[in-house]
């Protein structure tokens, strides 16, 4: 078992602690040392947005306050976790230096405010970064209290300067050989007369210019991901060479869809997370457990099962929603305990303290304005506390899936852009997270992986409606197949390779073709509302929404066929013998039922592993394992009160038995060590 990138023996309970905000408080600064104790809080991450605090005027440093800070956690048992502060600067470095400030995508230069709303390619901006991120560096290198380096703060944010334009081009240049006859036949730019006679021709994508060329999108987003990735680690470069020996990383959010988080995750030590599940929303809590449990299982599976960092999450509500609703009792402590259950070794709280004002202040916290222990949410996270302290064997222990799930962000900017079927919503992670919950609901461990990574420990891998896919891809798929591997694989899927450009000679793409014994001659897609009939061969009816594609077999066996529209009789789900293995191919968007009857008999027939079986509705287990047994975390996600058969040793003093049953009380976590038989 590989060691922790976290240094110690201990879960990390803590959270976003902005000090500065209170320096004219100092009654409530000795209090937050006492209430961080109390909660069993033993990291916090301090500096984020501290630029304007240390660096007051250009030049001009002031480290006494946090200095002052630093001591006081460090001697009262608390690590720290330093930002460098580049999310947001300060309005003396806008005011002196507007080059720094972003340009919109109508190349407008935006004014002072806001997070990140600064251009990665200025130089200014790099330097004035470089400085005070040495000198945080050069400041606190040997103190005893600092755990790690917290890079920036949610990455986001595009500038359409002409800087970025510029580097745009150079980009380019250096991908296509500096060949742009190339890039116009890989773009297919002679369509509508785009083709380009001077790489000075190529502009950012925008609503006022062009954004016709799919090709150009998609390659913009890419060098987006590379130039922050070039941003942080300039950032990053200065903290490793003074301080060689403390890790760094950044922390990501799933809604910052510009970014390439897998390519990204190769140049931080973990994976840092910021994840705000809307619990108690329409959506239903237990589809809500399952859009988490799927990131959650992406972060894990971004650094090869290496555990991740919860750093931030609300202990209460957010503030930027329609509705900014509570958490239900004990939703606080099942919500952190979804985070460790699923490979993070922490759990953090944005924020520590409530705002007292600006644009957070009514922001979850977990201690609010009233400022003392006596809330419902102290003392859900002080329980909490007390739950890593008591489970802290089961921190650096992995996940071990037979299953994985294959998702690609830049398939879903391609998909996205894509015009000819639905376009207001291809519904791509809509796809993923309903094949992901089929084995959720299953209780069993599974792998959000991207095309890039090894197939090869895994007995079952889907791929949901992969639309873009190259070559290579392509053909791990097929040697994955031939050597004995199952792949499920739907509609929409290996339609485009890497710029955009259909595949010749059917759908899927090339040796797919053989690998799944089918052919896809056409794709019908349907109104909001209309449905078509499905049958499968045992006679039973189903309902297809969205896409149908019209297949043709040429190996394969046909397991369901449309019963209705002119298309009747034509299979839409079919499976394929190839080498070793076996390949199944979904044609068509159900309306669930299908898709979790189709798994259910999957998984019964290749003896997929079941954490937990026979478990109440909305009632999952999912298990990370050590050296030490398989650590099982049973999670209650419905509004019901519910009974399991005890089958193993209860990690938890909370936890209720009678007559050899666990009791779950609705949103409750047991934590079961599996190896010791109690009955």
């Amino acid at each position: 078992m590989k060691n922790s990138v976290i240094k110690g023996d201990k879960f990390i309970l803590g959270g976003d602690y902005n000090p500065d905000q209170w320096k004219d408080y100092p009654e409530v600064l000795s209090e937050d040392i006492r209430l961080m104790k109390l909660a069993g809080c033993n990291a916090m991450t301090v500096g984020i947005f501290s630029w304007a605090e240390i660096e007051p005027q250009e030049g001009v440093y002031n480290f006494e306050f946090m200095d002052s800070v630093i001591n006081r956690l460090y001697e009262n048992g608390i690590k720290v976790i330093l930002a460098t502060p580049s999310g947001a600067r300060p309005a003396w470095l806008s005011q002196k230096y507007p080059e720094v400030l972003r340009t919109t995508e109508r190349f407008e230069k935006k004014h002072h405010g806001e997070r990140h709303n600064h251009c990665y390619t200025s130089p200014v901006y790099r330097e004035k970064v470089k400085n005070i991120n040495k000198k945080l560096a050069e400041r606190y290198k040997d103190h005893p209290g600092l755990l790690m380096w917290h890079v920036s703060n949610e990455y986001n944010g595009i500038c359409y300067c002409e800087k970025c334009a510029e580097a745009f081009r150079e980009w380019l240049k250096k991908k296509y050989d500096n060949n742009l006859d190339a890039l116009n036949s890989a773009w297919w730019n002679a369509f509508w007369s785009h083709t380009y006679s001077d790489w000075s021709q190529i502009e950012p994508p925008s609503p006022i210019g062009e954004c016709s060329i799919h090709a150009l999108k998609i390659e913009w987003k890419r060098f987006v991901t590379d130039s922050t990735i070039d941003f942080y680690l300039e950032e990053a470069k200065v903290l490793r060479d003074i301080t060689p020996d403390i890790p760094v990383t950044t922390n990501w959010y799933w809604c910052q869809e510009e970014l390439n988080y897998k390519k990204f995750s190769k140049y931080v030590d973990i994976v840092a997370w910021d994840e705000y599940p809307e619990w108690h929303s329409p959506k239903g809590d237990f589809n809500v457990a399952n859009e988490a449990a799927f990131i959650y299982n992406h972060n894990r599976s971004l650094k090869d099962g290496q555990p991740f960092m919860l750093m931030e999450s609300t202990p209460s509500c957010v503030s930027y929603r329609t509705a900014n609703g509570l958490k239900r009792p004990e939703m606080t402590l099942t919500s952190g305990l979804q985070a460790i259950a699923h490979g993070s070794d922490t759990v953090q709280y944005f924020q520590w303290r409530k705002s007292r004002g600006s644009f957070e202040k009514f922001h979850g916290a977990v201690v609010d304005h009233e400022g003392s222990e006596n809330t419902r949410t102290f003392r859900e996270v002080s329980a909490l506390g007390k739950i890593l302290s008591d489970t802290s064997e089961i921190k650096n222990s992995r996940t071990n899936s037979e299953v994985a799930l294959m998702y690609d962000r830049e398939s879903l900017w391609a998909v996205d852009e894509c015009l000819g079927f639905k376009t207001h919503d291809m519904g791509y992670e809509k796809t993923c997270f309903a094949h992901h919950k089929c084995f959720y609901k299953n209780s069993i461990n599974i792998d959000v992986i991207a095309p890039e990574d090894d197939y090869s420990k895994y007995k079952l891998i889907v791929i949901p409606m992969l639309y873009m896919m190259n070559e290579e891809t392509v053909n791990k798929i097929e040697a994955y197949v031939k050597n004995g591997g199952t792949v499920v694989m739907t509609y929409i899927s290996a339609y485009v390779n890497e710029t955009d450009l259909c595949w010749l000679g059917g759908f899927p793409a090339g040796k797919l073709k053989d690998v799944f014994g089918i052919w896809n001659e056409e794709i019908d897609s349907l109104f909001d509302g209309v449905t078509k009939k499905v049958k499968s061969a045992g006679g039973k009816i189903y309902n297809a929404v969205d896409y149908c594609e019209l297949l043709h077999t040429r190996s394969a066996e046909v397991l369901c066929e449309y019963d209705e529209d002119f298309y009747k009789g034509m299979p839409c789900v079919t499976k394929n013998n190839y080498g070793n293995g076996t390949a199944y191919y979904i044609g068509f968007r159900d309306e669930g039922d299908f898709i979790e009857e189709f798994y259910d008999n999957l998984i019964n027939e290749m003896g997929i592993k079941k954490v937990m079986d026979k478990l109440p509705d909305e009632v999952v287990a999912v298990s990370r394992a050590n050296e030490n047994g398989e650590y099982i975390f049973l999670q209650n996600f419905s509004k019901n009160t519910v009974e399991i058969a005890e089958k193993y040793e209860s990690m938890l003093e909370r936890t209720q038995i009678k007559d050899n049953k666990i009791i779950l009380s609705p949103y409750e976590t047991a934590i079961l060590k599996k190896g010791v038989d109690v009955n």
